[in-house]
């Protein structure tokens, strides 16, 4: 698959499970994905009135979970190419708008949502406190490029964080969590989706993802320093976090 049938290939399969995208992350997961997202939010250790970017926002869980966690925080931009996936996160950002008190009247005005493309964001160097991403970097033709573009708009000091589905270990573990990636989870996505293909997709995207610590090392090759990262859900998912150097843009 060329890089351009794939991008195609991930807005289609993302734009078609929309509707449901949420429902089966809590279903996979077991609804520990929330879990994962506060802890994203935690290591990045935003200041007060900082700017977060959310790439690959889809429905906007990081980013809502954001103003939720972070009161005080400036502004927070979801960017993502597939729109009905934003769609359904700008419907739950005003439905929650209407729900809280009326002295947060701030909240619809603080979360903006844009368009755009992963490997070119449209923003200025320099523009964030923190850029983070849940669950892109496998979907991305390059990921040194995609890595590349979020260092470049996070200002030096700031914080890039990837949460992402890891390429199981070769243990038993691993054995079996193979078994329930590659069958369990794409009759149960096609079950709930009606698209079978997205699910089974999914596994093979983790099993030719890089592993931790090769994610790592492309990190710390893109000018991040510092960069550590969690594993979680008995190894299959990874939270990794690096700081942008003084050497970077």
């Amino acid at each position: 698959m060329t890089p351009l049938e794939k991008r195609h290939y991930v807005h289609h399969i993302f734009t078609q499970i929309a509707p449901r995208y949420d429902l089966m992350n809590r279903l996979m997961t077991a609804a520990q994905d929330k879990r994962w997202r506060k802890l994203l939010l935690q290591q990045i250790e935003l200041p007060p009135h900082g700017k977060l970017l959310d790439v690959a926002t889809g429905t906007g869980d990081i980013a809502l979970a954001s103003l939720a966690q972070y009161p005080q925080l400036g502004q927070v931009i979801g960017l993502d190419f597939t729109f009905p996936m934003m769609l359904i996160g700008q419907q739950r950002h005003l439905q929650l708008s209407k729900t809280i008190s009326p002295q947060k009247t701030d909240f619809l005005e603080r979360l903006n949502w844009s368009g755009g493309d992963t490997l070119h964001l449209p923003f200025s160097d320099n523009s964030f406190e923190a850029v983070v991403s849940g669950f892109l970097m496998r979907n991305v033709t390059s990921v040194s490029e995609a890595l590349a573009e979020q260092v470049r708009v996070c200002q030096v000091g700031g914080r890039v964080a990837v949460l992402e589905i890891t390429r199981p270990a070769d243990t038993l573990f691993g054995a079996i969590f193979r078994l329930y990636f590659h069958y369990i989870v794409p009759l149960l996505g096609g079950l709930i989706t009606g698209e079978f293909e997205a699910y089974r997709y999914l596994p093979h995207s983790a099993d030719a993802f890089l592993r931790p610590e090769e994610l790592k090392l492309k990190m710390e090759q893109a000018g991040l320093q510092h960069v550590s990262y969690t594993m979680l859900m008995f190894g299959t998912v990874a939270l990794h976090v690096g700081v942008k150097s003084d050497g970077q843009p």
